[in-house]
């Protein structure tokens, strides 16, 4: 039984493609009997991963985005990749390559749709442990980014000023607090 919400879809095509996305074109029917059309953002699931040392620090990243023309400071994520079958490896691999950090083990904290509106995004959360420096950075072509290790009293005091502006290190850490 379908949702009398639901949109029926007519076609789908890719209007445009490039490295970590594509937009996907679709013509649609709406609940009403209208037809429009709607574009979103397609991309694979990622990983996002509140890292800590043994000492109770936090493993941060800073990166240049270009996309807002400064650099964020936040927590390790990427793309799950085709041969990623587990998102808890895809962690691993993930802190490893961005940050030269092995964790002892990951245990999963939430997955979210952070944005469904406009992307068919969905962001798989892990807290990584006993984190500790294993091998140099492994970066792709496309990043610039800068390891940073701080107190999490300090990640928490960074959120709540503001400073802080990356969502998906703001929803991690406050999930975190607030559940874990």
């Amino acid at each position: 039984m379908t949702d009398p919400l639901e949109w029926e879809t007519l076609a789908t095509e890719t209007a445009y493609t490039c490295p970590g996305f594509d937009v996907t074109h679709e013509d649609v029917r709406l609940p009403d009997g209208t037809e429009s059309d709607f574009d979103y953002l397609s991309e694979p699931p990622a990983v996002v991963i509140l890292p800590f040392t043994p000492d109770g620090d936090v493993v941060l990243i800073e990166e240049w985005r270009q996309a807002v023309k400064r650099v964020n400071r936040g927590l390790p994520a990427g793309t799950m990749e085709p041969e990623d079958d587990d998102p808890a490896a895809a962690a691993h691999r993930e802190l490893e390559e961005e940050t030269g950090h092995e964790a002892a083990r990951v245990a999963h904290l939430t997955t979210v749709e952070p944005v469904n509106g406009i992307a068919n995004a969905v962001h798989h959360y892990f807290v990584a442990y006993d984190c500790h420096p294993a091998s140099e950075q492994n970066l792709d072509f496309n990043e610039s980014i800068r390891v940073v290790i701080e107190s999490y009293d300090d990640l928490l005091a960074a959120i709540e000023s503001g400073e802080i502006r990356d969502g998906r290190a703001v929803l991690g850490t406050l999930y975190y607090e607030r559940f874990a």
